[in-house]
């Protein structure tokens, strides 16, 4: 079994990422909750995590300065980015930081199944 972090500034958007996880079939153990990339890294120091999904826009740390951190602190836990940015640039960005992949919401069950099976 797995345990996910989720980092996103909305709750809601937190609990439906939950949610699809179970949805699509994933082997879930624990979801951990953060708002921020801050919440994310004290997360991330305090339990033991096999994948993080994390938005790029957000209040105080974003996702992007959250890769940077958790990669200089020798995480090496994947990281999908879960984001409405469509553009390439951002999302390369993300991937040259230590990012795994990226998935664009909304998206399916059979989409977050795909981009994460391999990972889980």
């Amino acid at each position: 079994m797995a345990n996910v972090l989720i980092i996103d500034d909305s709750s809601t958007m937190r609990k439906i990422i939950s949610r699809t996880l179970r949805q699509a079939g994933l082997t879930v153990d624990e979801v951990f909750e953060a708002g921020d990339g801050v919440e994310g890294l004290s997360v991330l120091a305090e339990k033991s995590v096999n994948l993080i999904l994390s938005d790029i826009n957000m209040p105080n740390m974003d996702g992007l300065e959250f890769i940077k951190q958790a990669r200089a602190k020798g995480s090496k836990v994947p990281i999908v980015m879960i984001t409405t940015e469509g553009g390439e640039d951002i999302i390369k960005q993300a991937l040259s930081l230590g990012a795994s992949d990226s998935i664009k919401k909304p998206f399916t069950p059979e989409q977050l199944k795909e981009k994460l099976g391999g990972l889980l």
